[in-house]
């Protein structure tokens, strides 16, 4: 089949980090065109500016939008509206109602649609989901700790209303456990640690209601210097999992798993985000899951702010 042409806005440190070598690498797609303010990749035909792109280039079926999620909204709109299926960074949009929009947008035309999840395709997520299945959960720990100062060097924008400050990365742990749990969780409490020149958490305490009982807590962090945590440890009636390594890694009662060789016939995250997406085009379906923002809305919502000493970059 033939690749698919695509265009990439938002050429920032995910985007040539993730997104690029992942399009480069597949056979699926060609990567088209570029749309950033200041940002450009070598050998693709680039645009400052998303209307002029979008008129310029009718041949380019998908847009992938790597903003931030403030004003993706716009640039979504505009592509749906040109006829073009869109696929989303996480989180999808700076709110739920934005982003149920623009799920129905697509499907009024006929396009379409793709909140993506990238640690969802972490390489072991789908083997805990299914050792999972079947076994009374008993407790659920999320620790999610990692140094912003490492990770999201100079982004001004996280801690900016709609940035999410720690739920940027803590919403990965929210995608992994909505996809592995059978049954649903909500938020029953949250704590809120915002430092005083910010207007975003920079960690964060929550504990969930699980049907059963389940104690479910997930204490996210992005002040952790050296060693960086992304683990989710399950406890059920029938024994014990970790996944560690923002699911890379899962161990069952002490013992470190490895992924079937058919789990690994596509390697990494991304490469199998825009695998989906493939497949979703071809077949004009849509996947909007969204479960993980609607728990860090609820955490927003119940929230007891803290305020904490400021952030210095």
């Amino acid at each position: 089949m033939m690749a698919i042409k695509i265009a990439l806005a938002g050429i920032g440190k995910i985007a040539r980090d993730q997104h690029i070598p992942a399009l480069v690498a597949s056979s699926d797609w060609e990567l088209a065109a570029t749309v950033s303010r200041h940002a450009t990749v070598d050998g693709v035909e680039a645009f400052d500016d998303f209307e002029a792109m979008l008129k310029a280039r009718p041949d380019i079926e998908v847009v992938s939008l790597c903003m931030p999620p403030v004003p993706r909204f716009d640039y979504a709109r505009a592509a749906i509206a040109a006829g073009r299926h869109v696929m989303l960074e996480k989180p999808p949009g700076a709110t739920l109602s934005e982003c149920h929009a623009l799920e129905a947008m697509a499907r009024n035309a006929g396009v379409s649609i793709y909140a993506t999840w990238h640690s969802r395709e972490a390489a072991m997520v789908a083997s805990a989901k299914a050792w999972l299945a079947g076994k009374a959960l008993t407790s659920l720990v999320v620790t999610w700790k990692e140094d912003v100062r490492k990770w999201h060097p100079g982004q001004t924008w996280i801690w900016q209303a709609g940035g999410l400050g720690v739920f940027d990365p803590g919403i990965n742990a929210l995608s992994i456990v909505t996809e592995i749990l059978a049954d649903p969780i909500h938020v029953a409490s949250s704590e809120l640690l915002i430092p005083e020149n910010c207007e975003t958490p920079i960690a964060a305490n929550l504990t969930f209601t699980h049907p059963s009982g389940a104690q479910v807590s997930a204490e996210l962090d992005f002040r952790k210097e050296g060693d960086q945590f992304w683990n989710i440890a399950i406890e059920t009636d029938q024994g014990n999992l970790v996944l560690s390594e923002g699911g890379a890694t899962l161990s069952i009662n002490g013992e470190t798993q490895t992924a079937a060789s058919s789990d690994n016939a596509l390697q990494g995250e991304y490469p199998r985000l825009y695998a989906n997406m493939a497949r979703l085009v071809r077949e004009r379906a849509i996947d909007m899951d969204l479960s993980p923002m609607a728990h860090v809305a609820d955490a927003f919502l119940l929230g007891k702010r803290i305020s904490v000493e400021p952030f210095i970059e």
